[in-house]
């Protein structure tokens, strides 16, 4: 009998120890950069890194920072494809991908860094590219250890830190994109125009010869002097 309270408490100790280690656990959470796809009308928190999954043409690759811990902090903007890739026509052999990136709140960042507007940019790319590649096409990444740390520098610092008794908003009130141009686009460089013919070029190549001409005979006339003096 005694053997069998011995265990019973043991038992009752280890359950309540792993009670209070999940509510330990569900007060804590990361500031850190969260990775999403568009699906269905709403955003979904990515199940593989940026470096494995290659979005499809015409499909919308989200990024929030935030801090989150259970539910996932997605971007409070949609990912409206028309939208964000309207003025990009579609290229033979590439393919759009629509990205979202919001800094998110000024409750979310660090002490000293100050979030900036939830973009949408369209990116046009090689076909075979990945999450990752997308990403760089818009603005610089910090990498750390595997991760996405930074986008744009934002922020300057940290990367996945452990945030103690988090308070997460039930729902983020949603927010207006910022459409930037297009990336990646094999656009036609700048004409020429019509008046930068030859009878304009030529008059400035001799120009251009006469006074070299001309600063060498001075020079040669110099030394002549400095010579018969």
């Amino acid at each position: 009998m005694t053997l069998r309270r011995v265990l019973f408490s043991v038992l009752a100790g280890l359950v309540l120890v792993g009670a209070g280690a999940t509510q330990a656990q569900a007060e804590d959470g990361y500031r850190f950069w969260g990775y999403y796809q568009w699906s269905g009308g709403q955003w979904a928190f990515a199940q593989k890194g940026a470096d494995v999954v290659v979005p499809a043409d015409g499909s919308v690759e989200g990024w929030r920072y935030a801090v989150g811990g259970a539910k996932p902090r997605v971007p409070r903007a949609a990912g409206d494809f028309a939208k964000i890739c309207a003025d990009t026509p579609a290229e033979s052999g590439k393919k759009r991908v629509a990205v979202v990136v919001d800094d998110g709140t000024a409750e979310d960042a660090l002490t000293g860094e100050q979030p900036g507007p939830a973009t949408g940019t369209c990116v046009v790319t090689d076909p075979a590219a990945n999450g990752a590649k997308v990403l760089a096409a818009i603005a610089p990444t910090r990498i750390e250890k595997g991760l996405t740390c930074g986008i744009d520098g934002y922020p300057s610092k940290g990367c996945g830190d452990q945030v103690k008794n988090i308070k997460v908003p039930a729902t983020d009130a949603p927010v207006e994109l910022t459409i930037g141009a297009a990336v990646g686009s094999s656009a036609p460089s700048p004409s020429v125009p019509d008046d930068s013919d030859d009878s304009a070029v030529w008059p400035l190549a001799v120009g251009g010869a006469i006074i070299a001409l001309l600063a060498v005979g001075g020079i040669a006339l110099v030394r002549r002097r400095r010579t018969s003096e």
